[in-house]
């Protein structure tokens, strides 16, 4: 297990934040069949449930009382290539945390008795998601980005409900719960020497394993609609993007926050404001870290706007529109309001524990190292215009994917 920590020492408080190799993209092997993939959808979600249910010396009512004498707010959740464990606290309760941070990962109960349960929590989220038709947008945009295995969600299915087994979530905490290529970040206002003593005592011995990666991205082509009957029109847009740690990383990043970061962004000014066509709109980067099947690392943006269905096909061609003419037309102001979002959230990171350990277990995953926030900083204000319209003229989005949820289609004309 890698360990990574930043005192900051002018603080009150302290978080940690575990993460544990695997995630969703563990639920599945290369061999799975598509009826293996769909059967043990939120396997690593349900894993996450139960192994709060109960560890250690404590029940799980115990458990949570304990973590709330600590002042301890804590969760629990898993991504493609990570289950994540992360917890603020008041400073004092860190080495108390650590403890019971082991019981949750190294000794849970497991109970089964309280696995319908668990299950009960997984359907009320399926069920929620079905309802919220952005988020079931972003889950198969994601998907059709990367591909069905390195894309899938850690959403469960009516199916994955029926099939899965306390079992199969003993089996996959035994085989992904382990500290082999694990990274716990801590940030806060620490005694180094103290913490590293409650580490050593509360993980040291414990069993290491192998993830064998991510899966290749495998991405679809062409444009996907699923139609509802809605008074609104969602639409998802993506394309190939490089991934954190590339060396343009943030030179693309900075094209991206004068495409859609704050309500300056051409987006938002240029779409939503000087046209009216819609009542929201925004793109993010993504990235995954390195691993055998990807070594660099995989990337891309992921988009959204939301309108009624008289304006989608408007909206639509203006947003491409906006995203494919990045480079034209390029402003000193523009980088510049960029420039000062970056420098502003740096500033609140330090002021967050719970933030600041993120950020360290993030870039331990993505870099194999901590990127001090000075050397962001520089690398953040060296950026010119210049290098940004040279980057998207050699690197102008060609093939994007667009998926729809509403009553219509709209033209596919262009599209990946």
């Amino acid at each position: 297990m890698t360990v990574v920590s930043q005192p900051m020492p002018w603080l009150r408080t302290a978080a940690y934040t575990l993460w544990l190799p695997g995630g969703v993209s563990a639920e599945i092997t290369p061999e799975s069949t598509d009826t293996e993939m769909l059967n043990r959808c939120g396997l690593a979600s349900l894993t996450v449930e139960m192994v709060q249910r109960g560890a250690g010396n404590y029940s799980s009512r115990e458990l949570v009382a304990a973590e709330d004498n600590l002042g301890i707010d804590s969760g629990g959740s898993a991504s493609s290539s990570v289950t994540s464990f992360s917890a603020a606290m008041p400073a004092d309760s860190l080495l108390p945390g650590m403890e019971l941070l082991a019981d949750l990962v190294r000794r849970p109960h497991l109970p089964i008795d309280q696995f319908d349960d668990a299950k009960m929590m997984l359907h009320q989220e399926m069920m929620a998601c079905q309802d919220e038709p952005t988020q079931r947008l972003m889950r198969r945009l994601r998907e059709r980005q990367f591909g069905p295995r390195l894309g899938r969600s850690g959403i469960a299915s009516e199916e994955s409900l029926q099939a899965l087994t306390m079992e199969d979530v003993r089996e996959f905490y035994q085989n992904n719960y382990h500290a082999g290529q694990s990274i716990l970040a801590i940030a806060g206002n620490f005694d180094e020497a103290e913490l590293d003593a409650a580490i050593d005592q509360a993980f040291g011995n414990w069993k290491t394993g192998q993830w064998p990666g991510l899966a290749a991205p495998e991405p679809a082509v062409g444009y996907e609609h699923i139609e509802i009957a809605s008074s609104q029109t969602h639409i998802g847009f993506s394309f190939d993007n490089i991934p954190y740690g590339h060396p343009d990383y943030f030179v693309m990043r900075a094209g991206i926050g004068i495409l859609s970061d704050g309500m300056s962004s051409r987006l938002f000014e240029r779409v939503r404001e000087q046209h009216g066509l819609c009542y929201s709109v925004w793109a993010s980067t993504n990235s995954l870290p390195p691993n055998p099947n990807s070594p660099g690392g995989v990337g891309a943006v992921f988009g959204y706007a939301g309108t009624t269905p008289a304006r989608a096909q408007q909206t639509l061609d203006l947003t491409l529109h906006e995203v494919k003419h990045l480079a034209d037309g390029l402003e000193e102001a523009e980088l510049e309001r960029w420039k000062v979002r970056i420098q502003s959230s740096l500033i609140m990171e330090q002021e967050s524990a719970g933030s600041r350990a993120s950020s360290l277990a993030s870039d331990q995953l993505q870099l194999g190292r901590v990127m001090p926030t000075e050397e962001i900083e520089t690398m953040i204000e060296s950026i010119t215009l210049d290098q940004i319209r040279a980057y998207y003229q050699a690197h102008a989005p060609e093939s994007i994917r667009v998926l729809t949820i509403g009553p219509e289609p709209l033209s596919s004309k262009d599209l990946a």
